[in-house]
């Protein structure tokens, strides 16, 4: 039973960690004031650029007659992830905010081209590369377990802190930074006041256009960075159809959940991550595997009822989301 709730709770972190990369990008971007329904998109753009981003870095140097370097290759993936990510937002906070389209239809679209871009790309490069397309076992070594010394050899808790691949203590380090960027930073601050009341944030001498458009594309960036997990890690450096398979939509759920906190979306990416492999784990005779699959989007169902029941004003969303703001009617 013990070793089962290890396994289980290792395999949950990892389950977790593209989702909570996804929520924290999104988070950043809702605290500007902008709701992006972009996130499945964004992360299968940058699922494909970052897969893509290694192969194509791994047949140079093969046809160069070097050697791949697993460190560079990874660091190339991730570049690629963030930059396609902020690519997408870009697109979308253009037509948003200098624009002024309408959010929730533009968030839907980018999603659907995002969703498109990467199954296109991926199926398109697999073709060229004789069937599918997958980078070379170093550059999957760079995406595997990594060992600290002393705190790995920790019996039990090594294995269950300190023996996990780098980018989920990225999203750790990453969820810490952004914490302390909206609480204790002058700009994490003036962000805070433009998703909150830009009208209020504008008249004080804040530039609301550059926080709306900054926190919106890296906000993006992160989410590719979180759909490159899935295509490097969850589906081991090989291009899977459609690998992303809803996880973007979960994020934005974990957002609501976890009450625009990046500190408490570490421990509702947890749970949600357990809840996408428990069948995985916890077998009962009779139940299929359906039933299994469906979790995660019952708990979403959940927490949305749950949340709208909540009146908090601490933990409520900015109250500018979803709303472009327009300086004449101030």
């Amino acid at each position: 039973m013990f070793s089962t709730l290890n396994s289980l709770f290792i395999a949950a972190v990892l389950a977790g960690t593209p989702l909570l990369l996804g929520a924290l990008g999104e988070i950043l971007t809702e605290k500007s004031g902008n709701l992006n329904l972009g996130v499945e998109g964004m992360m299968f753009m940058g699922a494909i650029t970052g897969l893509a981003g290694s192969y194509y870095y791994e047949q140079a140097v093969i046809k160069a007659g070097g050697s791949v370097s697993g460190v560079l290759s990874a660091l190339i993936a991730l570049l690629c992830s963030f930059l396609a990510g902020s690519f997408g937002a870009l697109i979308y906070s253009f037509l948003t905010i200098t624009l002024r389209a309408n959010q929730n239809v533009t968030g839907l679209t980018l999603t659907i081209f995002g969703t498109g871009f990467g199954n296109f790309f991926g199926e398109y490069i697999g073709q060229k590369a004789g069937g599918y397309v997958a980078v070379s076992d170093v550059t999957k070594a760079a995406f595997s377990k990594i060992q600290i010394p002393v705190l790995s050899d920790i019996p039990v808790l090594g294995k269950l802190l300190f023996q996990y691949n780098w980018l989920v203590y990225f999203a750790i380090i990453l969820a810490i930074a952004m914490a302390w960027f909206f609480n204790r930073s002058r700009v994490g601050l003036n962000l805070r006041a433009v998703g909150e009341s830009p009208a209020t944030a504008d008249a004080a001498g804040i530039d609301t256009t550059k926080y709306k458009y900054f926190a919106t594309v890296i906000g993006g960036g992160i989410c590719g960075i979180g759909g490159m997990y899935m295509s490097m890690v969850t589906t081991s450096g090989v291009w899977v159809h459609g690998c992303v398979s809803g996880y973007g939509w979960l994020a934005v759920a974990l957002v609501i959940f976890a009450t625009w906190s990046p500190l408490r979306g570490m421990l509702v990416a947890l749970v949600f991550g357990g809840l996408t492999i428990m069948r995985m784990y916890v077998n009962i005779p009779g139940l299929p595997a359906q039933i299994y699959d469906m979790l995660p989007y019952v708990a979403t169902i959940l927490v949305l009822v749950i949340t709208s029941m909540r009146e908090s004003k601490e933990h409520a969303q900015p109250k500018s989301c979803g709303t472009n703001y327009f300086r004449e009617e101030r």
